[in-house]
């Protein structure tokens, strides 16, 4: 089986530690993305709601470079700071996926970055 890093500079930039995606197995397995700007290397947003479009935006661009896209994700794995966040989350979620959404899990961060709320992971179909 065949294993393509996936990287663009729509996106931030992702640490040495891992690739912003990775294309394997028909799949594309993109790692967990924050609010950032792309330019900036920022988190865009104060509220859940920004964060979590900065989120889908950045996720977005990886597909695009993957020759994938939003329609085609599976699943998704959301990490919240504070789960007082939940009901904006999905209020944003939905304006994003209004029917058929992903399989979805969610976790609690188990780190504080500065200012960041929300971190989404996807699969999506190659």
């Amino acid at each position: 089986m065949s294993r393509n890093i996936v990287l663009t500079n729509e996106a931030p930039y992702p640490p040495p530690a891992y690739s912003q995606a990775v294309k394997a197995g028909g799949l594309v397995f993109v790692s967990g993305i924050g609010p950032f700007e792309a330019a900036t290397g920022k988190v865009r947003g104060e509220s859940i709601e920004e964060q979590t479009r900065q989120c889908l935006t950045n996720i977005a661009a990886i597909l695009k470079a993957a020759g994938s896209s939003l329609e085609k994700i599976v699943s998704a794995t959301i990490i919240l700071r504070d789960e007082s966040d939940f009901a904006g989350l999905n209020e944003e979620w939905v304006r994003w996926f209004p029917e058929n959404p992903p399989a979805r899990q969610g976790a609690k961060m188990p780190v504080h970055l500065a200012n960041m709320k929300v971190s989404i992971a996807v699969i999506a179909e190659a």
